[in-house]
């Protein structure tokens, strides 16, 4: 298990310094677990329990639209935060679903951990301000994309920012999260292919 641990402080470390009480926090606070792939982590209509960094694997947000059917929100894989964030904060019922594409090993904290660490912890609240711009950011970008990009662009800059995701990520998903129907994103990667 020391393993989720080390990635988790790799990539916190990208953006600040952890002294080394801060890592004991987090040892302390935050849980490691696996979990096997297509598990519904938390569902909607319900408070979110946790804060997940994901270790490895692949994940998804997502939300049912007014005709009931699946709308992925958000898409991403290991290391990386992984959260219905804003409800999890607020303490809010979510409106959306978490789900386990692959098999996952994550590190999960609770609210009252999450709170602990950052009120007492030198470096938490710092970075908990630090992610919450940086979601805000790629909210607000991926509203732009979904208005101003065509459904090749859209794909394209997947590929190029997370390559990995169309190599181990379920077509459906990703048509869903790019906004673009099954069959469109079929005829495009033919045609990107020839």
């Amino acid at each position: 298990m020391n393993h989720y641990f080390e990635t988790f402080f790799s990539y916190v470390e990208q953006i600040l310094t952890m002294p080394e009480s801060d890592k004991e926090q987090c040892r302390q606070y935050f849980t490691p677990l696996w979990v096997p792939k297509d598990t519904i982590l938390e569902e909607a209509g319900k408070v979110p329990k946790y804060h997940n960094f994901i270790v490895s694997g692949y994940m998804r947000n997502f939300r049912l639209d007014e005709k009931g059917e699946e709308v992925t929100v958000d898409l991403n894989h290991g290391p990386r935060f992984f959260t219905s964030y804003f409800h999890f904060a607020n303490q809010t019922v979510s409106n959306e679903s978490l789900h386990c594409i692959t098999d996952c090993e994550l590190l999960r904290i609770t609210k009252e951990g999450f709170d602990i660490t950052v009120a007492t912890g030198l470096t938490a609240k710092d970075y908990a301000l630090l992610l919450f711009q940086k979601l805000m950011e790629e909210d607000k970008q991926r509203t732009t994309d979904l208005a101003t990009r065509t459904a090749e662009q859209r794909y394209l800059k997947l590929v190029a920012e997370k390559p990995n995701i169309p190599k181990n990520v379920p077509l459906k998903y990703i048509s869903s999260y790019l906004g673009i129907k099954p069959e469109s994103l079929s005829r495009i990667r033919r045609e990107l292919l020839s």
